[in-house]
């Protein structure tokens, strides 16, 4: 019988910056970083990916404002090169690696009073005011890195299908955000928590059937990262993540999430529930503050119209630690393939995932 050959994870701090692109006409490299300031509700999310193959980088800023209302935006601006994370009016910069980062706006955002107008995206540029929009944050490492870049031991590469992948390697870690956020004549100070994560090689939006991404964070010393991911092949989902306990991370072994929903399938509370490595569980309750749903569409080779949507929820989140009962902010992310109409997730139906 073969042996398998042993994979690792290799991260380095020059992966903290662009690679040199795969020939994958799909290769995509991009950066996301979120905060939330919980004394204030603000809330903020950003992300590039440079899909520099296809010769533009996808660009988005959100912005969760303290009285419901988000701001808003998303380009497709052109790219010639992978050099940096800059695109768009969007900049994120490497200071330190692992350490330090920053995150700079200067453009423009739509502000919605009822961000779930954003099903119909054209509509809801169209009916709402575009105002001016500044971002200057600080982004401070709290915990370990976790992730990188799965290869066989001797250092030889892990062969991926382009055609069907979503990252050929993926690293997050938990931070803390400082910094101004402007919006038209509106301006807040942000000292808040968050997290960032990084990913480069072929994408599709497509690749999967579905996630549900619930990035944490309750102090500097406590955070959770719950990830339960759906697959094409109809197996039974991956359930993963990690949970900072202290200055370490453990591998969460288990989790569940249970879902509740509106009319529109978007998720608005959650009871969740996971087991580290170390045999700790945890559980859970989760309130959707905000959500704008989001949408990628492509046409396959067939020529068949794929859609893909993705509800982005800041969520403050209440679990029981050490006899205490804390209260943090974070993300509800849940993507679904739509199909006639209809958001494919198993839990719109049974409430488990």
């Amino acid at each position: 019988m073969t042996e398998r050959p042993e994979i690792v994870t290799v991260l380095e701090p020059e992966d903290e910056y662009t690679h040199e692109p795969d020939a994958a006409s799909n290769y995509n490299e991009s950066m996301y970083l979120n905060g939330f300031d919980l004394n204030q509700g603000l809330g903020a999310w950003f992300r590039l990916g440079n899909r520099v193959h296809e010769g533009y980088a996808e660009m988005s800023v959100c912005l969760y404002l303290p009285d419901g209302r988000v701001g808003f935006i998303f380009g497709r601006p052109n790219i010639e090169h992978n050099d940096a994370m800059n695109a768009g009016g969007l900049e994120i910069a490497v200071v330190t690696p692992f350490e330090h980062l920053t995150i700079a706006y200067e453009g423009k955002v739509v502000v919605l009073d009822e961000p779930e107008r954003m099903t119909n995206p054209r509509e809801a540029f169209r009916e709402n005011p575009m105002v001016g929009c500044r971002v200057q944050l600080d982004v401070w490492g709290v915990s370990p890195m976790y992730g990188g870049k799965p290869m066989y031991a001797d250092g030889t590469e892990i062969e991926t299908d382009a055609q069907n992948s979503f990252a050929k390697a993926h690293y997050e870690q938990h931070t803390r955000v400082t910094g101004t956020v402007e919006v038209g004549d509106e301006a807040w100070e942000m000292d808040g928590l968050g997290l960032r994560d990084k990913s480069w090689g072929p994408r599709y939006w497509q690749a999967l059937s579905w996630y549900r991404w619930t990035p944490m964070i309750f102090d500097e010393g406590f955070a959770l990262m719950l990830s339960i991911i759906g697959r094409p092949d109809g197996k039974a989902p991956r359930r993963g993540g990690v949970v900072l306990e202290g200055d370490e991370y453990h591998h969460i072994v288990d989790c569940r999430i249970e879902s509740e929903y509106d009319e529109l399938h978007h998720q608005t509370s959650m009871q969740m529930w996971a087991k580290s490595e170390t045999g700790k569980e945890y559980e859970i309750t989760g309130r959707v503050k905000a959500l704008i749903p989001l949408r990628n569409r492509r046409k396959d080779p067939e020529g068949n119209e794929l859609f893909t949507r993705i509800t982005e929820a800041m969520t403050t989140f209440e679990c029981e630690h050490h006899g205490v009962m804390k209260t943090g902010m974070g993300m509800t992310e849940y993507l679904d393939q739509v199909v006639d109409g209809v958001p494919i997730g198993p839990d719109y139906d049974d409430g488990v995932a």
